[in-house]
């Protein structure tokens, strides 16, 4: 709804109401619409305030309401019937205005923003485009280049920056209601025509056809299959070749199109599925909302390396105090790292560094006094019981232990301690001060508050917090495993490097399987598998090359790095590069002719490998365990999968998350072609279809929002 008050006689106030941050719903519109049209008709008004409701003035639509039919009145000739007016409106923003928000501000004549307001039309990422005169009435304002950024990339920006694109007229550190209200009434009388967008033109640029074919290329390049950027750039230069109403009605003609697509379905199912992750729940029956989290004033990382740094780094910036704990001989490098982190971040934010909230020691005394304790040594078990066990005796009574091991047993950790219900996992994602996911592992005996905890402060970190069970890799590492395996396989069978990152990258991942490991290093996944045992000295002499614990294996990666080919850090990988560091991968000829003896001495002959294959092979063997996951409860349901891809693992946004693109593709067309590729590989036990998956198609492959209908759980985790 919308409240009307008259404020200092001649001004008509406006706020909206609809917590928590004054969505556009259809009572919503309908208030604005009712109030602006008492406003207009009421000749003691001579000039309108739009604020909201609590400090916030507008987030934009209601997501929620795009499942059904649209109901109230239209967003468009509501916001035309205010810049139509006579009377000037002024839009007081406050907290942010994104969106149908920005629109809505936009069609008033001026605003006015808090200092510590936010704006952007974040649409894109919902699949869509501002839809509500957005992509028409910015470009005519602060021109056609940075109108095309912010729409095509959803970028939020602070007050100061949509003054100086000229976004707002004024912003103001007081009470931003009280200075719009005066500035209504000093422009009381005075004509808006100047002041409508809807008749301006957009500023001219240099050579319009250069900027929008070189907008194109760039929005395609970045967007890696997404059609809501390509569709702004559209929309944005008819409103810098067509009239108003034309170009009006191109954007709705663009807009139709993307609303009913598959990808704005995904990426509204991504956004749903992010805040669905905090809601978490445990065997016990404590929830999310039922659990009080503890205090984290002051927080220690005992070991510094790339990740502890990074989860210094984040601590730091959520304002929490560090105790930085590394061996004497490296501490001086990492104090280094930390600090310059600490000063670039500080710096793109406009404030200064938070460097005195890091305090660094040598020794594990000094995580004495922390309320939670993160430790990020080595991936090695008795390494980190070895700390576990120090820390127990160390560390005040009722501190949480959190490892950030990427899939080693926090169960068996917590058995390390005196207070094994406070020990949880805490998985980050390199770097970690920039990802977005942390998986919390909830262990068998982790209490309620433990959880809650982790997840809260996951949370004040800017983290997609997920709550997952205790297996070997847990959610992201467990299904990642037979999907690297996979592309393996296919170089043995007749594919290149190449070849498969080409389909992988084509299919929206920012970099394929194999660029990716030799980004990351393929010693990392070498040194894990010879402590697993499947390769390395251990492994006795005469055992079949390609077999391990009675599965196939590919000892290709292994073979490589006994080459001394680590990837990017020695130059030579699956591809090769300028130098030791360089970043530019390029084919291999020696890495071809490698593949071309491995598979004569192994008397495989290399058949041709299409693209949908690949796709096949590697995405399925990912979605099976997934479905597995759920089986087992190591998953609360898909949506925590799915945010778990898209936010940690590259999963492209606009195909949804592995989960939901199962369901796009056909439930009933994944267990075909897995039963196509176990039956051809039957030594691959991972391709066999997953139960969950078959009672789904036999339920008539429900829609992903009704699969916990047929999940049967007999032991869960959550």
């Amino acid at each position: 709804m919308a409240q009307y008050t008259r404020f200092s006689g001649s001004v008509a106030l406006i706020t909206l109401q609809n917590p928590p941050v004054n969505a556009l719903s259809a009572a919503v519109r309908q208030g604005i619409v009712d109030t602006i049209k008492r406003a207009l008709s009421d000749p003691k008004v001579k000039s309108v305030v739009i604020c909201g409701q609590n400090g916030k003035f507008c987030g934009g639509a209601d997501i929620k309401e795009f499942a059904g039919p649209m109901s109230g009145p239209p967003l468009v000739p509501m916001i035309h019937a205010i810049e139509a007016g006579d009377k000037p409106v002024v839009a007081a923003i406050e907290g942010m205005a994104f969106g149908g928000g920005l629109e809505l501000a936009l069609g008033c004549h001026y605003r006015i923003a808090h200092v510590k307001a936010r704006l952007g039309l974040p649409e894109v990422t919902l699949g869509l485009l501002p839809a509500a005169g957005g992509t028409q009435r910015l470009p005519r304002l602060i021109g056609v280049p940075a109108a095309l950024e912010l729409i095509t990339t959803g970028r939020h920006v602070t007050a100061a920056e949509a003054l100086e694109l000229g976004i707002v007229d004024q912003v103001t550190d007081k009470n931003t209601v009280e200075i719009a209200v005066k500035f209504a009434q000093s422009v009381e009388g005075q004509s808006v025509d100047g002041r409508r967008l809807s008749g301006r033109p957009c500023p001219p640029t240099p050579d319009p056809d250069a900027l929008f074919e070189g907008a194109m290329r760039r929005v395609r390049r970045s967007a890696r299959g997404a059609i809501a950027p390509v569709a702004c750039v559209q929309a944005v230069r008819a409103a810098a070749t067509l009239p108003y109403p034309r170009g009006m009605e191109r954007e709705k003609e663009l807009m139709a199109t993307l609303f009913t697509s598959a990808q704005a379905r995904a990426l509204q199912h991504c956004f749903f599925a992010q805040r669905a992750a905090g809601k978490w729940s445990l065997p016990g029956g404590a929830r999310w909302d039922t659990s009080e989290a503890g205090p984290v004033r002051r927080a220690a990382v005992i070991g510094l390396g790339t990740m502890g740094r990074g989860i210094a780094v984040a601590l730091a910036q959520a304002g929490v105090s560090v105790i930085a704990v590394e061996a004497q001989d490296r501490l001086a490098e990492a104090e280094r790292a930390i600090s310059g982190f600490l000063a670039r971040g500080a710096q793109r934010r406009g404030e200064a560094p938070p460097l005195d909230r890091v305090r660094y020691s040598p020794n594990l005394q000094a995580a004495a006094k922390a309320d939670l304790v993160i430790e990020a040594v080595f991936e090695d078990m008795a390494l980190k019981e070895k700390v576990f066990r120090e820390l127990s005796a160390v560390c005040k009574p009722g501190a949480l232990l959190c490892t950030n091991t990427s899939g080693l047993d926090v169960d068996r950790l917590a058995s390390c301690t005196r207070s094994p219900e406070l020990v949880v996992g805490m998985h980050f994602f390199a770097p970690a001060h920039v990802m977005k996911l942390l998986e919390v592992v909830c262990g068998p005996r982790s209490s309620p508050e433990a959880v809650a905890t982790a997840m809260q402060l996951g949370k004040r970190m800017g983290k997609v917090a997920v709550a997952v069970g205790n297996c070997p890799g847990f959610v992201g590492n467990r299904m990642l495993k037979p999907y690297l395996e996979q592309a393996n396989f296919l170089l043995e069978e007749g594919a290149t490097p190449e070849l498969v990152d080409q389909a992988l990258e084509e299919f929206g991942f920012a970099m394929g399987v194999f660029r990716m490991s030799d980004l990351s290093g393929l010693d990392v996944g070498w040194r894990i598998r010879k402590e697993a045992g499947q390769t390395g000295p251990g492994v006795a002499a005469g055992r079949p090359a390609r077999i391990r614990h009675g599965r196939r294996y590919s000892p290709l990666a292994d073979m490589i790095c006994e080459q001394g080919r680590f990837g990017q850090k020695t130059g030579r990988g699956w591809y090769q590069y300028d130098k030791p560091g360089g970043r530019v991968a390029r084919s291999d000829p020696w890495l071809h002719s490698f593949l071309e003896e491995y598979r004569a001495r192994h008397g495989l002959v290399a058949r041709r490998i299409d693209h949908q294959e690949v796709l096949e092979r590697c995405l399925y063997a990912l979605i099976n365990e997934g479905f597995r996951i759920l089986e087992d409860g190591i998953a609360a349901g898909p949506e925590d999968i799915d945010a778990i891809y898209v936010f940690g693992y590259g999963w492209p946004r606009h195909r949804g998350g592995p989960m939901f693109y199962a369901g796009m593709v056909g439930l009933a067309r994944v267990l075909e072609r897995l039963e196509h590729y176990h039956q051809a590989h039957p030594d691959v036990s991972y391709l066999e279809p997953s139960s969950l998956l078959r009672r789904l198609v036999a339920s008539g492959s429900p829609p992903i929002q009704r699969w916990r209908e047929v999940i049967k759980r007999p032991r869960s985790q959550l």
